[in-house]
């Protein structure tokens, strides 16, 4: 049975046998695609879209963001609990069956012979660095992931198989593609594979896609595009679908119909976003191989750690007028870290300040909220939580056999 390749990060999918701890919601129905277009045109000065315009868009704003009576109400519980994160794990050593771990940067993942079992952890990684941890965010990532396989089934099958605890997903193994699947919409961003910044330094022909002259930062795209990346020892590597099927990392078809299924999934991402007041800028995918040849949608999905939002009803009046959209994501962490040291290149990067770090938990808990449109359900503290999740584990492992 194929494992998955050590330096990735887990796969996820379906159909739970044990019995998801976040209660599901209704689907969002299918919806058609459109062709992607690799070649750009000049961008009119207005980038306003037709959903934009959305008469029936909600009007959430960051005022609901900075002063919601629902931040007030987690903050305290998020501060008390900066000192309990779920930074590491050693299920290997309390957990019966497990054979071996493999520390990601947000996940750990373990052997059971027949499943893997992911950890969603609290540590925050950004310039392939492990910047911090972050109260509740390996619940919130596994929780919003599990809601998003379950509404994608309509474009892909996933590799999830349960969900026994808050942090945890069981899937099935396959072979992972070593390639991530980059869907953009927008031209931005702050890293050096982000969209903008391979840009402003002259770059006109990115990962198989021609871009026009012209464009600014923020500018939302005519179509959205794929800016492929391979796994090297420590960060990715922007790379062309030719390059990917020359050097072997996926055969053409795989690519063909993993690419696809990227820009299905991203679309949809962006409707459902809109749908509850927000934009899904950007974000990327992983896919692997099942044992019948399938290709399952893994890792996560549209979670505030692999995807960019912004608030979708003032971005084009501070597009227009050249200030940056309101953002809902982890951007204002990285941009902390790059205005304080090089994230890059520094050895020891300095501690993140406090208060960004609890509002960096409040923005997971918000976006979850928003999209799912639940309540996020605050974890029990009388039980240590490496206790309870070897106990959850334990007891699913043992039913599944």
């Amino acid at each position: 049975m194929a494992q998955c390749m050590p330096s990735l990060n887990p796969p996820k999918t379906l159909k739970p046998r044990i019995q998801f701890t976040n209660p599901s919601l209704s689907s969002i129905s299918s919806f058609k695609t459109r062709p992607q277009s690799k070649k750009f045109m000049a961008i009119s000065a207005s980038v306003m879209s037709s959903q934009s315009q959305n008469q029936d868009q909600p009007r959430l704003s960051l005022d609901t963001l900075i002063n919601s009576s629902r931040k007030d109400e987690l903050l305290d519980p998020i501060k008390s609990s900066l000192s309990h994160c779920l930074s590491e794990t050693n299920l290997h050593l309390t957990v019966p069956g497990l054979k071996s771990k493999i520390r990601g940067k947000v996940r750990d993942i373990y052997d059971s012979g027949d499943y893997l079992v992911l950890v969603t952890t609290d540590r925050q990684s950004a310039f392939d660095r492990i910047l911090a941890s972050i109260p509740f965010k390996g619940q919130v990532l596994n929780e919003t992931s599990l809601w998003w396989f379950d509404r994608t089934r309509h474009i892909t099958s996933n590799a999830v198989v349960a969900s026994p605890d808050k942090n945890v997903t069981i899937a099935k193994k396959c072979s992972v593609f070593p390639v991530e699947f980059v869907v953009r919409g927008y031209v931005t961003g702050s890293t050096d594979t982000s969209l903008w910044t391979v840009y402003k330094n002259g770059v006109r022909n990115y990962c198989g896609n021609v871009l026009s002259d012209g464009l600014v930062k923020n500018q939302k795209l005519p179509a959205s595009i794929l800016t492929p990346t391979t796994k090297a020892a420590d960060h990715d590597v922007p790379v062309t679908p030719d390059e990917i099927v020359k050097r072997g990392l996926m055969s053409q078809a795989d690519y063909d119909e993993a690419s696809r299924k990227a820009l299905s999934l991203f679309e949809y991402g962006q409707r459902v976003a809109l749908e509850h007041g927000l934009v899904l800028v950007d974000t990327k995918y992983e896919f692997g191989k099942g044992q019948d040849g399938s290709v399952l949608l893994i890792d996560e999905v549209h979670t505030p750690d692999s995807s960019r939002y912004w608030i979708a009803h003032s971005y084009e009046e501070r597009f227009q007028n050249s200030l940056e959209p309101e953002n809902v994501d982890k951007e204002f962490l990285r941009l902390w870290f790059k205005d304080n040291c090089n994230p890059y290149e520094d050895e020891v990067l300095p501690d993140a300040p406090e208060d960004l770090v609890c509002e960096l938990a409040w923005r997971y808990i918000f976006l979850y909220e928003t999209i799912t449109s639940s309540k996020f359900e605050m974890p029990s503290i009388e039980e240590p939580i490496h206790d309870r999740i070897s106990r959850n584990v334990a007891q699913a492992l043992s039913s599944l056999q």
